[in-house]
């Protein structure tokens, strides 16, 4: 590690440190105020990012992914920030994203060939609750995950331990969400370790329909990470085996019926590192234990922040593109990064 490395390690422990934690946004101590729900538009600046590893700039493989360009975003908008997750639509250019306050984010991704040069058409929008406010009026915040199916969204929330689902195709922005019911198993997870992962299983699998989340750290009796599908023909328990202190931050469903999971580490010595593992969606069943085989590993020697979001769509040239974000903790010495790769066949 170099010395701009190491030091830039130091910097993110002792923002940790502050925070209590790196999933923990220092400002998330003051949720934003009740008011102004109305979307706003917001400009959105990007840097490009144009190696993956600044040390060999050349270097476009890494694991089983190929690199294909990558932004470093910033707002005047002081709500713009602490990004945990992102959805990207099917033409790899519109997204939805979510923030550690409560916000939604969305925008359109704008590219030259493969490469991403910026965001355009941003806007911001508090979540609303069934009654009109925002979830921030009820102490609910910490938004970690993001799922969509069929016009709708469902975000869960760290902490409170619960998932909203919003008709976002009839009401955009301005939906207003509603509880999900939750298995009592949900409400045991530890306060900062709940749920990072969502999303829904698509039709034409054996679960259609049932939501899958897993915890980030909420610990089963053989100390699994826990996870738990919800409604769908069998709803029931599972686990995913941890490994090398990664804790899960978000997940993604592939083209080829699998999940891919994101994963993301911190030591006092290294700073933050992020892992992708790839598990077959047909072994995600009630009493399962996933292991998956890893796809790509990313120290602070790549250019990487506290990743927290990824996303999967198919080109028309049938390439499976991911897309991850970064949530900056709100922080003047983080970065809210978004980084674009192509999946490898298998």
């Amino acid at each position: 590690m170099t010395r701009h490395q190491n030091g830039w390690a130091l910097l993110i422990a002792a923002l940790f440190l502050l925070c209590g934690g790196p999933s923990l946004a220092c400002a998330q101590g003051a949720p934003a105020p009740a008011g102004g729900a109305a979307p706003t538009r917001i400009d959105i600046h990007a840097r490009a990012i144009e190696a993956f590893d600044p040390r060999e700039p050349a270097k476009k493989q890494f694991g089983s992914l190929i690199f294909r360009g990558g932004l470093v975003l910033s707002s005047p908008n002081k709500q713009f920030g602490g990004l945990s997750s992102i959805r990207v639509a099917a033409n790899g250019s519109q997204f939805l994203a979510v923030t550690d306050r409560g916000f939604w984010v969305r925008g359109r991704i704008t590219y030259r060939g493969e490469a991403p040069t910026g965001i355009a058409d941003g806007e911001i929008a508090p979540m609303l609750y069934s009654d009109g406010r925002p979830i921030t009026a009820r102490g609910w915040y910490d938004v970690e995950a993001l799922a969509e199916d069929g016009g709708f969204a469902y975000v869960a929330l760290e902490r409170v331990h619960r998932i909203l689902k919003f008709d976002y195709a009839k009401r955009g922005l301005l939906a207003r969400g509603t509880l999900v019911p939750t298995p009592p198993e949900m409400a045991k997870l530890p306060s900062n370790r709940g749920l990072e992962c969502l999303q829904v299983m698509p039709k034409g699998t054996p679960l259609a329909g049932a939501l899958i989340a897993i915890s980030e750290r909420g610990l089963d009796e053989a100390n699994n990470i826990r996870g738990f599908l919800i409604g769908g023909p069998k709803p029931g328990l599972f686990s995913v085996k941890p490994s090398d202190d990664f804790d899960v931050v978000d997940c993604a469903v592939g083209p080829n019926s699998e999940l891919l999971i994101l994963e993301r580490s911190f030591s006092w010595r290294r700073g933050v590192a992020m892992r992708l593992r790839r598990v077959s969606l047909s072994d995600v069943v009630p009493g399962a234990v996933l292991e998956g085989t890893k796809l790509i590993s990313a120290d602070m020697g790549y250019e990487i922040d506290n990743m927290e979001g990824v996303s999967v769509h198919v080109t028309p040239k049938g390439e499976t593109v991911l897309t991850l974000v970064s949530d900056d903790n709100f922080s003047m010495i983080q970065r809210t990064i978004l980084l674009q790769f192509t999946l490898l066949d298998r």
